[in-house]
């Protein structure tokens, strides 16, 4: 009866060992199944669509290295007319946009006190001239009576000296109205230059001081614009190098050629100013904001559209199809450049040849599954 009990135990611990086993081999092979099942519908999904115009190709160019610039147009020839004395603003007709020619009269200053002491100043003269008609008479009639022996020759000597005071008086009342006249001439406000105004700047009636600023001209016939650069950018500038540069809302873009170059640093920011006259005939004004490239030389290397270059990441990288899959390859930047119209950047760590997913693309999980359906771009 003993015997029979253990034996009765030790077979129902084999089935429970047995089923414990079964158990754990089936989950084993439903999780192998499940994994299988997953690859395989990797497999057999359908891969991404990629157009030619959706890849670039690492190729070596001739990039048109140049250096970025922006600043300022600025009319080389323009001025401020200012009042030369105080007084009344009168005859102030032109406005903002009017055309003025070199010498024309665009103002005057009311010159009534000038003018009236201008006439006291040339009455003064006349006395004076009177006073040497006077002083000269005398010294010719002493003359005659010393030549005759009726006086000594310190009388004559007197005669002489009456007559050069006579004549330095006049001589100083001559210069007075000439100052005066001088004053009367600068009350009325000429252009020094030909060109258009930009600015007006006080109004009829205003009582101006001397070096007031009345109206601004321009001439817009020739236009330069002022770019500043760094110090080690600087000494890439040459005068005659050619620059291309875009103005908001200019449908093309305006060429212009460095004239001259600050031969000194500007204090504090430490840089340079550059001056480019433009030479397109586009209906361009003074002030404009204007940014470009500035044509410095030519280099030959393996290059990629700068689009197709990605920096969401610590280094950059590109998006390259090894095969029928994504990988991402991190590159090292060069040089930048203009090739074909648009900006291209030297890139090492590529073969030439290596398809590169386009920037408008955008980013792709490394491994994606891409079909081309024609060649690369």
């Amino acid at each position: 009866m003993k015997l029979s009990l253990k034996w009765m135990v030790l077979g129902t611990s084999l089935i429970v060992l047995g089923a414990g086993a079964f158990q754990t081999w089936q989950s084993r092979v439903q999780k192998k199944q499940l994994v299988e099942s997953q690859q395989q519908a990797q497999k057999n999904r359908a891969a991404l669509q990629l157009a030619p115009t959706d890849t670039v190709t690492a190729q070596s160019v001739v990039l048109s290295l140049g250096l970025p610039i922006s600043g300022q147009t600025k009319a080389v020839s323009s001025a401020f007319v200012k009042a030369r004395v105080a007084g009344e603003l009168q005859d102030l007709l032109v406005r903002e946009g009017d055309f003025v020619q070199a010498g024309q009269t665009v103002a005057r200053v009311d010159s009534t006190e000038y003018a009236a002491r201008l006439r006291q100043a040339q009455q003064q003269a006349q006395a004076a001239k009177a006073q040497v008609d006077i002083a000269q008479r005398s010294f010719d009639n002493n003359r005659a009576l010393v030549d005759q022996g009726f006086i000594s020759k310190t009388g004559l000597d007197a005669s002489a000296s009456n007559l050069a005071a006579a004549q330095a008086s006049y001589m100083a009342a001559q210069s007075g109205v000439e100052v005066l006249q001088k004053v009367v001439d600068d009350a009325v406000l000429r252009s020094p230059i030909a060109g258009q105004v930009a600015q007006r700047l006080v109004q009829n009636g205003e009582r101006v001081a001397i070096e007031s600023r009345v109206i601004e001209i321009v001439d817009l016939r020739r236009l330069e614009l002022e770019a500043t650069v760094g110090v080690a950018d600087a000494m890439q500038v040459r005068v005659g190098q050619s620059a291309q540069l875009n103005f908001e809302g200019a449908a093309q873009a305006v060429p212009a050629q460095v004239v001259r170059v600050n031969p000194s640093a500007t204090p504090g920011t430490r840089s340079v100013t550059v001056y480019l006259a433009l030479q397109g005939k586009a209906a361009l004004r003074q002030g404009l904001y204007a940014q470009g490239l500035l044509a410095t030389g030519e280099l030959t290397a393996l290059a990629l559209p700068l689009s197709a270059v990605r920096t969401d990441k610590p280094k950059p990288y590109v998006q390259a199809l090894v095969g029928d899959r994504v990988r991402h390859i991190t590159v090292t930047l060069g040089a930048r450049g203009e090739f074909a119209q648009q900006t291209m950047v030297v890139v090492s760590g590529l073969d030439a040849g290596t398809v590169v997913l386009a920037g408008g693309v955008g980013p792709m999980p490394a491994d994606t599954l891409v079909s081309l359906t024609g060649g690369a771009k």
